[in-house]
């Protein structure tokens, strides 16, 4: 099976999960812009060489320095749980291979990315950058302090499971924003969790299904 074919099954694999998964997360269907994104981003072009043939299998897969590319249905759903606008300034905390910053990217007016390895981080621009996109803008970093320079946010996703929901990205959402984020840890169990911020500021979150990410990562060394 050729790539565009194997891309074509993953798409219909995504449509039939979402189905299985709606009593869970209330979406029998993602929204049409997000599936046209799933469809466009190569996958491939995110993992590497040794996993290439396992690019489109709906499942997460191995990156290095022991971070994963999330399966791609969790990608679809999580992007579909912020709503996005065409106008939306998004951060990510997790840049991880790109993959999800490329999805944001197709959806966005402009997409902003920490990831603390700067290895995974270096690799993910020059991805990003030979794929054309000029609407992301990406550094390493401890993502739990957000991004302040550019803050406040429209929508804030986060990919790796935080113990709570860090204060700073709390304060960077903007009024009647949006963040989606792992919540929990591997021995407890994690729930991806939506958070609201209505125009008052009131914060209100739900949890939408049970998941397993990559633990998420602090820098340790003392902070300026």
């Amino acid at each position: 099976m050729n790539i565009r074919s194997q891309h074509a099954q993953l798409i219909a694999e995504i449509e039939l999960e979402a189905r299985q998964t709606a009593t869970l997360t209330g979406r029998k269907f993602f929204n049409s812009r997000v599936m046209d994104a799933l469809a466009t981003v190569p996958r491939h072009a995110f993992v590497p060489e040794s996993e290439e043939q396992l690019a489109y299998v709906n499942g997460p897969l191995p990156i290095g320095y022991q971070q994963t590319i999330s399966q791609p249905y969790i990608v679809a759903l999580m992007t579909d749980l912020l709503e996005l606008e065409e106008g939306s300034t998004v951060l990510e905390i997790g840049t991880g291979s790109g993959y999800q910053t490329a999805i944001l990217a197709e959806l966005a007016g402009q997409v902003y990315s920490i990831e603390i390895i700067e290895e995974l981080s270096n690799l993910a621009r020059k991805r990003l950058q030979n794929l054309g996109y000029t609407n992301i803008q990406l550094k390493s970093g401890d993502g739990y302090h957000g991004w302040l320079e550019f803050a406040p946010f429209d929508r804030i996703i986060v990919t790796a499971a935080s113990l709570n929901i860090p204060e700073p990205l709390l304060q960077q959402l903007k009024p009647e924003g949006r963040m989606v984020i792992p919540v929990g840890d591997r021995f407890h169990g994690q729930d991806l969790t939506l958070v609201h911020k209505d125009k008052s500021g009131n914060l209100t979150s739900r949890k939408i299904l049970p998941v397993v990410f990559v633990p998420f990562t602090r820098d340790t060394r003392k902070q300026n």
